[in-house]
């Protein structure tokens, strides 16, 4: 069973994570943080990834530590559920379209951790949510699942529909990279032989 359940306590957030790599993307995700939410809804649904998030953050300082805890723990999550990474195809990418906006996302579960933002949002907030803080999402899940991530804004001027694209773009590359090879399922997919 490719699932990792993950716990998360410090001074600022009380995190649990349960995911399962071979789902149907049904979610349950409970930060506190409504427009988060509704992101890492997209993130489970369109990368099949079952999804159940629980975080208490410290919310009245802001949703700063909330939004990167989440990022560390999903990562973490990611990481014990692929174990060994025996079978997956390992690398996904998709061009996503959302009205006026085009995200691209490549991304390769290698082991090795690095994050390429190109994603200007033109406003500092959506709702109350800091529009910075989706590139904290992005930096914090990179580092701690071992991801090297590149994220690409092509087009769009709205700063919802960028961050929804980006969110669904990594979501539907990381669908493709964890699934399970059909032509090589039982082999490291490296030629080193361990990611």
């Amino acid at each position: 069973m490719r699932t990792a359940t993950i716990t998360r306590k410090t001074a600022e957030t009380d995190i649990s994570v349960e995911l399962s790599l071979d789902g149907t993307g049904s979610y349950d995700n409970q930060t506190g943080v409504g427009f988060f939410d509704h992101m890492l809804d997209q993130l489970a649904r369109h990368s099949l990834i079952d999804m159940t998030i629980k975080a208490e953050g410290d919310l009245h300082i802001d949703d700063h530590h909330t939004v990167e805890d989440v990022g560390i723990a999903i990562g973490q999550a990611l990481t014990e559920a692929l174990g060994d990474k025996r079978g997956i195809r390992r690398y996904g990418a998709c061009h996503l379209p959302m009205d006026d906006a085009q995200v691209r996302a490549a991304l390769d579960l290698s082991g090795r951790p690095f994050l390429v933002w190109n994603v200007d949002m033109p406003t500092a907030k959506i709702g109350t949510f800091d529009t910075e803080l989706v590139r904290e999402f992005f930096q914090a899940l990179a580092t701690h699942g071992g991801i090297t991530l590149h994220v690409d804004r092509l087009h769009g001027f709205n700063s919802h529909h960028i961050a929804e694209a980006a969110f669904k773009a990594v979501a539907r590359a990381l669908r493709d990279a964890v699934e399970v090879d059909p032509r090589k399922g039982d082999a490291i997919p490296s030629t080193k032989g361990a990611l």
